[in-house]
């Protein structure tokens, strides 16, 4: 059997496992996945007529700020599902069952591969369950073609892949799970000064560059406009950018940690 096939054999079974890991311990997920829909509540049922009445400058429309909500929720979500992966690593760093890895003939790499297609997986499903929630509650996609559906599925996919890489690193130095939950923390916050909730240009003047310039606002807004039709400019790039340099930087950061010798 070839190296390649003796990776992809070994890469198959660590996915098995971690996927097993989520399905007899459901609670972390859940709970990860119950704070983005609980948001998406709370400001369309909550805020909604307020924020949309301050966004477009007129009456309240609250079908107007669900579709402007409802992209910015699901990059939400693909952040917090990765907190979960930070967690999951650190406790296979910490528990002792990388050292006995380490002693097996397994690919090496496998262990990395299967936490990170694993977490995909897992925030393609919950960012489908809490779309699935937001066409529940009005929202609608009436002018994407198949061909910008495609390409919107395949910018979550890629986001997601970018900070699960980044999570994985996280959770590799970090001395137990409570400190890769904390050290993941940034991944549930930058949204929440994005353009997720309210347009940067609703922002003060100091505060404007910060939200424009992270990751999540050219996602969100590419995303809004695949989906909305709405402008999306230089965003898509910049969002393909950030994802590519999050992911090559996340990769080689995990690849070094785990190579690293134990002390």
């Amino acid at each position: 059997m070839s190296s390649h096939s003796l990776a992809v054999r070994d890469s198959t079974t660590m996915l098995r496992r971690n996927l097993l890991h989520a399905r007899r311990y459901p609670s972390l997920t859940l709970n990860l996945l119950l704070t983005p829909i609980v948001m998406l509540l709370l400001f369309v049922y909550v805020f909604g007529d307020v924020m949309s009445a301050g966004i477009g400058g007129g009456g309240a429309d609250r079908s107007e700020y669900i579709a402007y909500l409802v992209p910015g929720i699901l990059l939400m979500t693909i952040g917090g599902t990765t907190v979960g992966t930070a967690v999951s690593v650190s406790n296979d760093m910490t528990e002792g069952i990388i050292a006995r890895f380490r002693t097996m003939a397994i690919h090496r790499g496998s262990v990395l591969v299967g936490h990170v297609i694993g977490s995909v997986l897992q925030a393609v499903v919950s960012v489908v369950l809490v779309g699935a929630v937001g066409v529940a509650i009005g929202f609608r996609s009436t002018d994407a073609t198949l061909l910008e559906w495609f390409a919107a599925f395949g910018l979550l996919a890629l986001f997601a892949l970018a900070l699960t890489w980044i999570a994985v690193g996280m959770g590799m130095v970090s001395p137990n799970a409570e400190a890769a939950s904390n050290n993941a923390l940034p991944l549930i916050f930058l949204p929440l000064i994005s353009s997720a909730f309210v347009p940067v240009d609703a922002m003060p003047g100091w505060f404007q560059p910060v939200a424009e310039y992270q990751p999540f606002t050219p996602a969100i807004e590419t995303l809004r406009g695949l989906l909305l039709g709405t402008e999306i400019g230089n965003n898509g790039w910049i969002a393909l950018a950030w994802c590519l340099g999050l992911a090559v930087l996340g990769y080689r950061w995990s690849k070094a940690v785990f190579n690293r010798d134990p002390k």
